[in-house]
């Protein structure tokens, strides 16, 4: 016997209780209902296949010769969806989720593995993309949805996009920790001037940032080497080269067996570090819980 007659699987679900329990009043207790729509049920499958399943008698029912083969077939039948229901459960488990970020390589470098490592340790199927790029890159990524979202310190002022504060970044000067300014509470940038400084291009968004405030300073600093990207910078600070004023997260913790990190003031530059998306757009279920979770974890430090 095919299974193409219409019914419903409530109605399935009925009659292998009825084999199961062979009591109508039973099966109808198990199944939480009553035992006259129970009854309606077997009723309306027996209709639909033209056939009767049960023998009925006042205490307990039996299956016709038609409702064993019937039997037979949907037992068959449920085998078949459990594997299936089992099967893909499995294959949702196994399916590997890529959430694709954009970052400024100032943050990327040490600030974002943190929290990558964090959510990726309870999710064996994630994998996470970081496009390491200019803060105008990272606006134009998210801007085009190149990216699940990005972490940028621009951005707050576009009217397609949302910027939501995740943390406060100083300016600070990075040397090593044999250099004579490395134990310094703190030091004015005009201290700075006649050092060898190392620092990034004019077309860098660190470096606009830092040439107005210290321009409104009458601070004014001549630059030795220049490269594209802070984290250079940095590793051009830590090979002994020279000096130089990078944001503060582009430094590595403070048990840095070469690195030292002073803050500098007179005056203190900032700049805001933010998550970026699309406004109005949704994320993706995976990526909106990376989202939630850099908020939150960012919120407690």
């Amino acid at each position: 016997m095919g299974l193409r007659k219409k019914f419903k699987l409530l109605e399935i679900e009925s009659f292998l209780k009825a084999v199961e329990t062979k009591n109508f009043k039973l099966a109808a207790d198990k199944m939480h209902i009553s035992a006259p729509a129970f009854t309606r049920r077997i009723q309306n499958l027996e209709n639909s296949l033209g056939v009767k399943l049960f023998e009925r008698n006042t205490r307990n029912i039996e299956l016709t010769v038609t409702g064993r083969e019937f039997y037979r077939e949907v037992s068959q039948w449920i085998d078949g969806f459990d594997h299936i229901v089992a099967k893909s459960s499995a294959l949702q488990q196994q399916r590997t989720i890529t959430i694709t970020i954009a970052c400024v390589p100032s943050v990327a470098y040490y600030f974002l593995p943190k929290y990558i490592s964090a959510f990726t340790s309870t999710r064996g199927n994630v994998r996470i993309n970081v496009f390491d790029a200019s803060a105008n890159d990272v606006l134009i990524a998210v801007s085009k949805g190149e990216v699940d979202f990005g972490i940028n310190f621009i951005g707050n002022q576009e009217l397609d996009l949302d910027f939501l504060p995740i943390a406060t970044d100083q300016f600070v000067l990075a040397c090593r920790q044999d250099h004579p300014l490395a134990q310094r509470k703190r030091i004015d940038w005009k201290e700075l001037e006649g050092l060898t400084l190392i620092g990034v291009g004019k077309t860098s968004g660190n470096r606009v940032l830092q040439d107005i405030a210290l321009a409104s300073h009458g601070v004014s600093l001549a630059l030795q080497f220049e490269a594209k990207h802070v984290t250079t910078v940095v590793g051009m600070v830590e090979a002994g080269i020279g000096v130089a004023a990078v944001p503060s997260l582009a430094m590595p913790a403070l048990n840095h067996p070469v690195l030292a990190s002073v803050p500098l003031v007179a005056p203190k530059v900032t700049r805001n570090i933010g998550l970026i998306k699309r406004k109005g757009m949704a994320l993706e279920e995976t990526a909106q819980d990376f989202y939630d979770a850099i908020l939150q974890a960012s919120a407690v430090e």
